[in-house]
């Protein structure tokens, strides 16, 4: 077998040798290689097909992990929207290291325990803190901030009032300014002469007599800080929110000083107390009496002042009254025939006159009338011309302007008021 196995092997040995090709070896070649440019062509078309496919799967990646990031931050949201909501109250004291007690939102007092992981010198007392809804345990230090009311309270953009606006008040604008302005402006001066600057100054008189307007003008002229609030808001339904709005009040103005407090139509919380009363005039005389204290203040502040208006005080209490509080008492009559002439001339002079027109007669007609009644006068006379179409205002206008107005004064009787049921 070796033998036949040599002769089979040597045989194409020979052959090559010899140069002698076989048959058939053309067509072989023609079947076994291929055109080199088509394989060219198909590794080149392959390689641009793997480079596509690995720019799609390095998108596909990519967008993969933008939708894990954002469905993380979907279920971290909606986990919050899950949690129960917290408590807010201030810390009362601190007894140990795991223990505190907490005044609650509603004015009940707990012993709770805390989160450890918060710093002991974040809870002071008077901290505000958020309490668990179940446990009212304390879950974390919130920062110290202004109730939304009495933060709106600040007057960003000044009136546009000015003492030009007020007719008949010369004597009154000069009181005010001697007790609110000249301290802000001169704080030296006082402490040169050893006197102490007056705190507060009320406004007094009756309805449409130009106190808020004044209040207006003091905000326009003074560059100090100017806080103006209504009486009724400081009048709270739980016990103790009135007199927390009050200490609010005065921390803000003291932090923006020099600044004005105007408290319009104070006899809301400043009236007589009785000894038989409710809990919501108890608890009106409470925020009284963290008026009278802030006012009174161990330390003294002299950058700080205020202005209260009211159209009835003999409702308000003495000792809201007395020197040291409300040390000037501004009242502010119905104007006389001088300051109706002012009035009319503040008003009158900005609108087209028929020759008619006689002001001395419209000071006459509107004896009795404050300087807003006036002030309307002159707008229902400008509606009345402009409904005519006329381009001036003639005498009848006037006078059927003065008819509305004390038309208007007159109080509805018990007759003339529809009841229902």
């Amino acid at each position: 077998m070796l033998a036949c196995s040599n002769i089979l092997d040597d045989e194409p040995r020979d052959m090559a040798e010899s140069g002698a090709e076989r048959p058939g070896d053309d067509d072989k070649d023609l079947i076994q290689r291929p055109d080199l440019s088509d394989v060219d062509t198909e590794v080149r078309n392959l390689r641009e097909h793997a480079q596509q496919l690995l720019i799609d799967k390095t998108y596909l990646e990519n967008e993969v992990g933008q939708l894990k990031k954002r469905s993380a931050r979907l279920e971290e949201e909606l986990r919050h929207l899950r949690s129960p909501p917290f408590i807010i109250g201030n810390v009362q004291d601190i007894l140990d290291d795991e223990r505190a007690i907490v005044r609650s939102s509603n004015g009940t007092v707990f012993l709770v325990s805390r989160n450890l992981r918060l710093r002991e010198e974040d809870l002071k007392p008077g901290t505000r803190v958020a309490l668990n809804q179940d446990s009212l345990s304390i879950i974390d230090v919130l920062t110290d901030a202004h109730d939304p009311l009495v933060a709106a309270a600040e007057i960003i953009d000044a009136p546009e009032v000015v003492y030009s606006d007020l007719g008949g008040l010369d004597d009154q604008i000069d009181r005010l300014k001697d007790a609110i302005e000249l301290p802000l402006m001169q704080p030296e001066a006082f402490t040169r002469f050893g006197i102490s600057p007056p705190k507060g100054v009320l406004l007094c008189g009756p309805p449409g007599t130009g106190k808020t307007m004044l209040a207006k003008a003091v905000a326009n002229q003074t560059k100090a800080t100017f806080l103006g609030m209504v009486g009724s808001e400081l009048a709270q339904k739980y016990i103790g929110e009135g007199g927390r709005l009050v200490r609010e009040l005065f921390d803000l103005a003291r932090q923006r000083a020099p600044s004005i407090i105007f408290i319009d139509e104070i006899d809301a919380i400043g009236a007589k107390r009785l000894d038989a009363a409710t809990s919501g005039d108890r608890e009106v005389q409470r925020t009284l009496m963290q008026l009278l204290a802030e006012m009174d203040g161990f330390s003294e502040v002299n950058d700080v002042k205020i202005i209260a208006a009211t159209n009835r005080p003999e409702l308000l209490d003495e000792a809201l009254l007395r020197p040291g509080r409300f040390d000037r008492i501004i009242e502010i009559p119905l104007p006389d025939e001088e300051g109706r002439k002012a009035i009319l001339g503040l008003h009158l002079g900005k609108m087209p006159l028929d020759k008619k027109v006689k002001v001395s007669n419209v000071i006459d007609q509107t004896d009795g009338f404050s300087g807003a009644e006036i002030k309307a006068l002159c707008i229902e006379a400008g509606i009345r011309a402009i409904k005519e179409g006329r381009k001036t205002v003639i005498p009848d206008d006037i006078s059927e302007a003065v008819d509305v107005v004390r038309k208007n004064r007159n109080k509805p009787k018990d007759s003339d008021l529809v009841h229902y049921g």
